[in-house]
């Protein structure tokens, strides 16, 4: 695998690399000691799989408050998506800063989301699946998330939204959350 660090710290793209022969090609996609060697998490505790069934589905942006904080490895293994992380972490010089990153079942990619970061992505292609490995166990009293849309992030999104869940679509604004989330994110 390639690790590629994105501009926000511990954050990464992740590429394979595939040994080719006539049959096609084969990779490894994960490996607990290439994650722990570039200071990641590898504990999966779950895999989940989301389907979309139309291009402009919006999810997000979701995040989890210490101490059940998750990690997450994304790869898009239908379709496309343009996923897009933001560091919620007070501490970092990064903090409230965003990556998008393009991940598509041609292109393979992956992206590895640290704790403490709000994840969110928007779906590319119709009949679009995307898969999960989760560093912690889904805790309903800990979740939180943002507004896809407030002006704040300057999230862009690559076409109109057409389908978001309600709970997506009434996250709060930044301005409203956002010192009980610095306190709950502090290290």
């Amino acid at each position: 695998m390639i690790f590629t660090e994105t501009t926000l710290k511990g954050a990464f793209v992740l590429d394979l690399e595939p040994r080719e022969d006539n049959r096609g090609f084969f990779a490894r996609m994960f490996c607990r000691r290439e994650f722990e060697q570039h200071g990641l998490n590898p504990d999966i505790v779950q895999a989940n799989i989301a389907f979309s069934k139309k291009t402009g589905t919006l999810r997000g942006m979701h995040f989890q408050f210490p101490p059940a904080g998750e990690t997450k490895l994304v790869r898009c293994t239908r379709g496309g998506i343009l996923d897009i992380i933001v560091d919620l972490r007070p501490e970092s010089p990064t903090y409230l800063q965003h990556v998008a990153v393009e991940l598509t079942a041609d292109n393979r990619r992956a992206l590895y989301v640290p704790e403490r970061f709000a994840h969110g992505y928007q779906v590319l292609a119709d009949d679009t699946e995307t898969s999960y490995h989760v560093g912690e166990y889904y805790t309903p009293g800990v979740e939180g998330g943002l507004l896809f849309s407030d002006p704040r992030l300057g999230l862009s999104w690559p076409l109109p939204v057409t389908e978001i869940s309600t709970k997506d679509a009434d996250w709060r604004p930044l301005s409203e959350v956002e010192p009980e989330m610095r306190r709950k994110m502090a290290r």
